[in-house]
């Protein structure tokens, strides 16, 4: 079972290179974006769009060109371990998403989806066996339009200030003070 261009064992080790470890959510992410892909054309330039922070942006950012750095890869947590690839411009996509209704047949990754036993009790090796044989077969898949918010490349604001307050430089369209000046405090 492939994931993309590469074999379960070859995903498993970028995921290990780049996360840490191969973790059980990225590995199903890799399945999630094989599918999405499965269902868009072949030509295109297709935004990410996450409906969780955890793991699942990872695998986005393995398996595409789409990342948080270039703008590509929006996440916005809804809880939902679902993920969409969608066209620039029109904000049409692909959406999948773990669906549980699926899991019954798999009773590892549904312990680890549902949270029903802690880590250190799961069995890692019978899991990653789970989810190679599972692949994408435990996902749903729909035809989505974005919001309207998301399609199209944002510009960066054009030209930079320095701060009265704080002496660091940020985008004028802020206002007359930076934002963490404002009050979006970040540290403690």
């Amino acid at each position: 079972m492939n994931i993309r261009s590469h074999t379960f064992e070859g995903f498993a080790e970028r995921v290990r290179v780049f996360h840490g470890f191969a973790a059980p959510g990225v590995m199903i992410g890799g399945f999630m974006l094989d599918l999405a892909y499965q269902h868009l054309p072949r030509e295109g330039l297709f935004d990410a769009l996450c409906e969780t922070s955890k793991c699942l942006p990872d695998a986005i950012q393995l398996l595409t060109p789409c990342t948080a750095g270039n703008g590509w890869l929006k996440v916005v947590h809804t809880g939902r371990y679902a993920l969409a690839l969608y066209e620039k411009s029109t904000g049409v996509g692909i959406r999948v998403h773990v669906d549980p209704a699926k899991l019954d047949a798999w009773p590892e990754i549904k312990g680890w989806f549902f949270k029903l036993k802690p880590k250190k009790e799961q069995n890692y090796e019978l899991f990653m066996e789970q989810i190679k044989e599972a692949g994408g077969g435990i996902c749903g898949v729909q035809t989505v339009r974005v919001a309207d918010r998301f399609p199209g490349h944002k510009q960066r604001p054009a030209g930079l200030t320095v701060c009265p307050q704080c002496r660091e430089a940020y985008p004028v369209a802020d206002g007359r003070l930076c934002l963490a000046c404002q009050g979006d405090v970040l540290y403690a």
